[in-house]
């Protein structure tokens, strides 16, 4: 049978227009999560508000996944600042299709405060735990909006409760924890911190000119965009302001607003869109702003790659998803330094965080940015690095699947304290190799290659490799050896001549019994090795004096050094032509990545030397030249 898990998201249909007042980063949220989840094999219903009475009771999304429209209130778009009063109703049509149906379901995921509301209840009468996700918390906008904020009051005391009786929180960033234990001194232990994704499916790079063709945006004018809800917390007329204070760049600015009511220009009453064009025709720049109207979801990867900058500068945001859309579209951001955009903008790498509500330090960042094309090249590229490694609705899902089995086990079956212990440290380790991974595979690649286009040379070259290491890094050079003495993947090939240093107990003992273990090493290179050979050392600290005896006496002998580290590479760093140093502080991580790195190399060593290739670059039969 499926895991069943439903959806609630009361205000936030992923069916709707997005750019609108209330259709936003949730509306995403809820639709690319439960499509990944339904793709991990669970079954997903999304409860949400009917807003036209024309829709369906329940829409079947796709083969796993339902939409449901709930009837609570009037069937037409509702503020949801206005919504609480009808959460009751919401309640009871939920549970009267959840009956009628005869449905069981493992988990609920709540989104915002009013679909935790519901969720606490349903717990309460149908025992099924609740996960939730706030998106936005009422304390935090309070400090921000004072008696400008139009939630009811009841939404601190509701959000205190749910912290209570939910399961798990999840918070989409560092500066969301901190406000949840600081505001609502909710346990740490309860909070795991999950980011939001983009889809990299959706949004990629297009070429900035074609981009520009399929907008109808000129070729020879700088372009800024500012996308999202057309709301006064998400800061556009802090943006305006900034555009109204650029000196002249070299060619014109033009600032592009996508978002509002209607998805042609003029049509359809927004008032913050009203505002805003009353501030920029007051600024006297109306004509460098175009308000674009609300665009399809197949039209933003357009938009975003047709800028030269993407701008964000709301007083909070929860995590806020366009910033990761424009860097996945390439389109470096300047963002505020609140929220989620402090954790998912690298300052100075991806893009730049400036203060809200100031106008001037945006215009000067604007303005030192389009100055630099270098470096706006630079910040795209590295933007599409960071999104592809840390924010993929893919990542997001795992993550998620992770607290859901935790929660589901937790509550169906009574597994003792110390088996939840062991599965978290198992989740943790896991995680963990996983951070090491993705670290190592965009820090090792080239060390990588390297030292395995070296090692090609020796042994094309009639030379030998020694290897060395101490407790697991001695496994691995036995390992590494027995690899390439013997065979890798490619079968039937002649044997390569690598010795580990590592394997000779009797001499080991003998030597570090009666002269010295500092020694063990370096008199077997002394015995053993020869000019133009290669000794691969291996060692998580890079401090061991064995090793680097061995080293200093390789580098006597014009032997080439090719070191396997961790850490910051100790003190073997400084005697090795070639240090792969996995970037992590944890032995355990260290060693796992070491093995990967060595299959790799044994990898590639196998298909250099023995994959064949076409004829003018081949000169001889390798086994030929592979002597002792």
């Amino acid at each position: 049978m499926k895991t069943r898990i439903a959806f609630i998201s009361e205000h936030a249909s992923p069916l709707a227009a997005l750019g609108g007042v209330d259709a936003g980063g949730q509306n995403v949220y809820v639709g690319e999560l439960a499509r990944q989840m339904a793709k991990k094999g669970y079954q997903v219903d999304i409860f949400t508000r009917r807003e036209n009475p024309a829709l369906p009771r329940c829409l079947q999304w796709n083969q796993h996944i339902r939409i449901i429209h709930v009837d609570a209130g009037p069937p037409e778009p509702v503020e949801k600042e206005l919504l609480l009063p009808f959460m009751a109703a919401f309640r009871d049509d939920m549970l009267a299709f959840i009956r009628q149906e005869n449905i069981h379901y493992h988990l609920v995921h709540a989104n915002f405060f009013m679909s935790a509301l519901v969720a606490m209840e349903l717990k309460s009468m149908l025992h099924v735990p609740f996960v939730v996700t706030f998106h936005a918390l009422g304390r935090v906008r309070k400090l921000h909006q004072g008696e400008q904020d139009r939630f009811p009051p009841e939404r601190i005391a509701i959000e205190q409760e749910v912290i209570r009786q939910a399961d798990q929180i999840i918070a989409e960033c560092p500066q969301d924890k901190e406000d949840l234990i600081n505001l609502y001194h909710a346990p740490a232990g309860k909070i795991t911190m999950i980011p939001c994704g983009v889809n990299t499916e959706e949004m990629y790079p297009v070429d900035r000119q074609l981009a520009r063709m399929r907008v109808r945006l000129s070729q020879d004018e700088y372009v800024l965009l500012q996308l999202g809800r057309m709301v006064p917390r998400k800061g556009v007329d802090n943006v305006i302001r900034a555009i109204a204070k650029l000196p002249y760049a070299g060619k014109k600015i033009r600032l592009i607003v996508v978002g509002g009511e209607a998805e042609e220009p003029g049509k359809g009453p927004n008032p913050e869109i009203c505002r805003l064009k009353q501030l920029a025709k007051e600024l006297g720049i109306q004509a460098s702003v175009t308000f674009a109207g609300r665009k399809g979801r197949d039209e933003l990867k357009y938009y975003y790659a047709a800028a030269d900058i993407f701008l964000t500068t709301p007083w909070y945001e929860p995590f806020g998803i366009t910033p990761l859309e424009s860097m996945a579209c390439g389109t470096p951001v300047i963002g505020a330094a609140v929220g989620g955009i402090q954790y998912s903008v690298q300052d100075g790498k991806t893009g730049c965080l400036v203060p809200p509500h100031d106008p001037e330090a945006l215009a000067e960042k604007i303005f030192t940015l389009l100055k630099d094309q270098q470096q706006l090249q630079e910040m795209g590229k590295q933007a599409i690095r960071r999104v592809q490694t840390l924010f993929t609705w893919q990542h997001v899902a795992h993550k998620m699947s992770t607290v859901y089995e935790h929660i589901i086990t937790r509550h169906n079956v009574a597994v003792s304290a110390t088996v939840l212990e062991d599965l978290s440290a198992i989740d943790k380790a896991f995680d963990s190799l996983m951070t090491a991974v993705a670290l190592s595979r965009r820090q090792l690649r080239i060390p990588l290659r390297d030292a395995a286009h070296r090692m090609c040379r020796c042994l094309l070259q009639g030379k030998k490799i020694l290897v060395c290491g101490n407790g697991g890094s001695a496994a691995e050079s036995q390992h590494f050896a027995a690899e390439l003495m013997g065979r890798f993947e490619i079968p039937d090939r002649p044997g390569l001549p690598v010795i580990s240093l590592t394997a000779d107990t009797a001499l080991l003992t003998a030597w570090s019994n009666d002269f010295s273990f500092d020694d063990v090493f370096a008199r077997q290179v002394r015995a053993l090795g020869r000019k133009g050979d290669i000794l691969l050392c291996i060692s998580t600290s890079g401090n061991s004096p064995n090793i680097l005896r061995a080293m200093e006496a390789a580098r006597e002998m014009q032997i080439t050094c090719i070191n396997l580290l961790g850490k910051d590479g100790g003190d073997a760093a400084a005697l090795g032509e070639i240090n792969i140093i996995v970037p992590s502080a944890s032995t355990v991580r260290i060693q796992e990545m070491q093995l990967h790195a060595l299959h790799t190399l044994c990898m590639l060593v196998e298909q250099r030397l023995y994959t064949p290739r076409p004829a003018k670059e081949t000169t001889q039969p390798v086994a030929a030249s592979l002597t002792l």
